[in-house]
């Protein structure tokens, strides 16, 4: 029986194994192969300063931000929303000495929004732009203290029915105790208006702080301004009672004939009110009185 001899592979033993799977870490001579060194690992990328506190920079500009918010809000609702283009200054020498107060110039009477910037030619203002607004302008007519906010826009309107306004200044130190005690029982002691009758309370006296004018105490009617150096409570109401609504555009009631003298004992009774025929007794309060047109 003929054997047939076996063709030898032409495969090299190392590449059989290699494809079969087998150890692969010999080299093709037989000898074992030296191990693969492993590539190191690039080190993490180091964090800025800002990466590293980014927590903490967000907060603080978080604190900041509404710092700043909260003191422009603040400034925004302490802020003056008026200005002075010139103190007033009384005339030298008084071009009428038998009238109490000097003129001053009118600077019109045009209504304003709440809280829109008024600049007033003159200081104190016996005219000017105003807010009417019930509650606003007019404003009630009683005391404001130094720490009170009664802006010109508001009392600028009770000038313009006749009203009464006095200011006293704090620019260098505030009144003493006593004078402020007086300026708050002329709140009831002011007699009545001598054309309309009007009880004090219903549209003056206004008696509020303007620090912005050249005397400690100023009386002011439409257009007209008493200045006094010293609390002088007898001549604000000799000014009142003879010069007060008189000058005013609107006026609460109408005007006397010029044979009838008013007198400031006039009654009240017969006295019309704003718009209506009642007494001023029953009328409505200055908010509420009509406004100009």
């Amino acid at each position: 029986m003929t054997k047939t001899a076996r063709r030898p592979s032409s495969i090299p033993p190392t590449a059989t194994a290699t494809r079969s799977g087998a150890d692969d870490s010999h080299g093709p001579s037989g000898s074992r192969r030296r191990g693969r060194r492993p590539h190191p690992r690039p080190a993490p990328p180091r964090e800025t300063f800002l990466q590293r506190n980014r927590g903490a920079i967000l907060g603080v500009a978080l604190i900041v931000g509404v710092t700043i918010l909260g003191g422009f809000v603040f400034l925004s609702a302490t802020a003056p929303t008026y200005a002075c283009s010139t103190v007033w200054q009384a005339p030298s020498p008084d071009p009428d000495p038998s009238v109490l107060g000097a003129p001053e110039d009118d600077m019109g009477r045009t209504h304003v929004t709440l809280g829109q910037f008024v600049r007033y030619t003159y200081c104190p203002p016996a005219s000017g732009s105003h807010v009417n607004l019930t509650g606003q302008g007019p404003i009630a007519a009683r005391f404001y203290g130094p720490d009170d906010t009664a802006g010109p826009q508001g009392w600028v309107h009770n000038l313009e029915h006749g009203g009464l306004v006095v200011l006293y200044s704090c620019q260098d130190g505030c009144p003493s105790q006593s004078d402020l005690d007086r300026l708050k029982a002329l709140t009831q002691t002011l007699p009545k208006s001598p054309i309309c009758g009007w009880s004090p309370g219903q549209i003056g006296p206004v008696i509020a702080r303007f620090d912005q004018m050249a005397e400690p105490f100023a009386a002011l009617l439409w257009d007209r301004v008493l200045y006094q150096q010293h609390l002088d409570i007898d001549q604000v109401v000799t000014f009142f009672t003879s010069e007060a609504e008189r000058t005013n555009p609107e006026p609460l009631c109408p005007s006397p004939s010029p044979s009838t003298t008013p007198t400031p004992s006039a009654s009240p009774a017969t006295s019309p009110s704003p718009g209506t025929s009642a007494s001023p007794a029953t009328s409505p309060s200055p908010a509420a009185s009509p406004s100009p047109s």
